[in-house]
């Protein structure tokens, strides 16, 4: 206990340095790497295709422009029949980001090495004031 008291600086630092690397993944688990800026210039510049991995109702309300929606669920079976070119940039998009991650990872099962999550998701890209489409 002494030490504890002699040396509460150690511990502090030790505490501090710890969350400090920590935050990078803590900041990170709500969506991926890939700002809406990024994803536009993906689009536009690299033909990337949008697959927005949310239920029908949830794509029928609001979706990025030009976003094909295969569910998270299905997204196994059928992203090889909507994206056959796997060298082309995926961009895996959802509501805030959680699931279009897990939907890189499966993704890059699949051999799609150049799958990205839309970090924030569509609240991001709204939130960027880009456009949003209805179905």
């Amino acid at each position: 206990m002494k030490f504890i008291i002699d040396n509460w600086y150690l511990i502090f630092v030790a505490l501090a340095s710890g969350g400090m690397l920590l935050w990078p993944v803590l900041k990170n688990a709500s969506g991926g790497t890939l700002n809406p800026a990024g994803a536009v210039q993906l689009i536009n510049r690299e033909k990337a295709v949008v697959i927005d991995v949310c239920e029908a109702e949830e794509f029928a309300a609001g979706h990025v422009g030009g976003a094909k929606n295969v569910p998270l669920g299905q997204l196994e079976e059928r992203l090889p029949a909507v994206v056959k070119n796997k060298a082309l940039p995926v961009v895996l998009v959802c509501a805030s980001g959680a699931r279009s991650n897990r939907a890189v990872a499966i993704a890059k099962k699949l051999g799609y090495e150049n799958a990205q999550s839309l970090a924030g998701g569509l609240k991001a890209w709204r939130e960027a004031s880009l456009p949003v489409e209805k179905a």
